[in-house]
């Protein structure tokens, strides 16, 4: 390793113990990391000058001995910006180091419609309005990740295959970054299930579980996998496409072209066909602009009896168990965690999932898995991607620079 990289790798071992233990002294620091004082002190000055941590006042070890100043991590210069681009919509989540959420929307926006060249048009849009955002509240973004629908060549940001956004070999970092201008932070891109399985993971119902499955509940349906406390991307990075598990040759076809994928019974699409009697469904056109309105509508059917919606909800339910047990028989995951749509019916949905699950699990009993209800909403995946720019930001310290915040431009860190 060269004197370049191990001063990095040093950088982000002091930080990251700064972020995990809170405020200690440098004596403290190099105690923990095995690091000479001296080190410590050199590595403590630059991120101090980096504006990644501050000190604060002193304490003494002990009854006696010499005072030492405290230092901590200071989250609150620097920021991560989250998006999500799906069929339907467009959300942010723009976070600090210090984990205070600077902005945080979603908006309703027909990416599926509008096409690859106005979604980056619009992506970008909206992009700017959050760093500015962020700007205004102190905290210039350190990168911005972008969650899709989709299979992510995520070294380039090239979204390989977006099936329910009829995308395909789009640049999508390279564009976003052309839209942005000045802008010089890192733009990156990974899979929506992805970083939602991450941000279950760091923060949700099942947070610290090794061994999970996140399934989203949007039109399309993808899959985050941990295993061992680790995300599994497969060699090529392409996992989790679960939504395309054939589960019904006979059934319709999907929009990766394929027939009878998992995503065709559980999708969201596929439960407003079945639910309500709306003729554009029928046709199998794709979901409404904001897919809580249909949520809500089928929330209402179902507390007013609706026998059509009872039914759709009941077998949309068996399906996600029929689906969810392949996914146990494979991975033996302790939870699988719904989210989007899925959540939000949970109530309806859970029972006759988890009945089919336990039917067909080959372990049974012993395989211990069950569903459990995501409580971050349709904002997980863009509150995930927030997460992986902290942590490219913890990886890479140095890539933050030395200069106050500009508040003039959209371009420096």
């Amino acid at each position: 390793m060269g004197h370049a990289s191990l001063r990095r790798a040093n950088l982000s071992l002091v930080l990251r113990h700064l972020r995990d233990e809170g405020s200690c002294s440098r004596s403290d620091v190099a105690d923990a990391t095995g690091l000479h004082r001296a080190t410590v002190s050199s590595l403590m000055a630059e991120l101090i000058e980096r504006g990644l941590v501050r000190e604060l006042g002193t304490a003494r070890a002990g009854a006696i001995g010499r005072p030492r100043r405290a230092v901590a991590l200071d989250g609150s210069h620097v920021g991560a910006l989250g998006m999500e681009i799906n069929v339907d919509y467009i959300a942010v989540h723009g976070i600090d180091l210090g984990g205070r959420v600077l902005v945080e929307r979603r908006i309703g926006f027909d990416a599926m419609g509008e096409g690859p060249d106005r979604s980056l048009v619009e992506l970008g849009r909206v992009a700017r309005k959050a760093i500015a955002e962020m700007r205004r509240a102190g905290a210039a973004p350190g990168g911005i990740v972008v969650a899709v629908p989709g299979l992510v060549d995520i070294g380039p940001g090239v979204v390989t295959l977006a099936p329910n956004l009829g995308w395909d070999d789009l640049p999508l970092a390279e564009r976003l970054r052309a839209e942005l201008g000045g802008f010089r932070a890192p733009v990156g891109v990974d899979n929506d299930a992805n970083l939602s399985a991450l941000a279950e993971y760091t923060s949700g119902v099942a947070a610290g579980t090794p061994d999970m499955v996140y399934l989203t509940g949007e039109v399309g349906v993808g899959g985050g996998i941990m295993v061992g406390g680790r995300l599994l991307r497969g060699a090529d990075g392409f996992s989790g496409e679960v939504g395309h598990l054939p589960v019904n040759p006979s059934g319709r076809r999907c929009g990766c072209g394929r027939t009878g994928c998992w995503e065709t019974k559980v999708g969201l699409a596929a439960l407003v066909r079945a639910a309500t009697p709306d003729r554009a469904y029928e046709r199998g056109a794709a979901a409404p602009p904001d897919p809580e309105v249909r949520v809500k509508e089928i929330s209402r059917a179902l507390a007013a009896g609706e026998p059509r919606t009872l039914a759709a909800v009941a077998e949309v339910g068996r399906w996600l168990g029929l689906g969810g047990s392949i996914l146990v028989n494979l991975f033996n995951p302790r939870v699988i965690v719904i989210g989007g749509y899925f959540a939000r019916l949970a109530e309806r949905l859970i029972p006759p999932a988890q009945a089919e699950l336990e039917r067909l699990v080959v372990a049974g009993p012993a395989a211990r898995c069950r569903f459990l209800a995501s409580n971050l909403g349709f904002g997980a995946a863009s509150r995930g991607a927030a997460s992986m720019v902290v942590d490219h930001i913890m990886d890479d310290p140095a890539a933050i620079g030395f200069a106050p915040v500009a508040r003039s431009s959209v371009g420096s860190v």
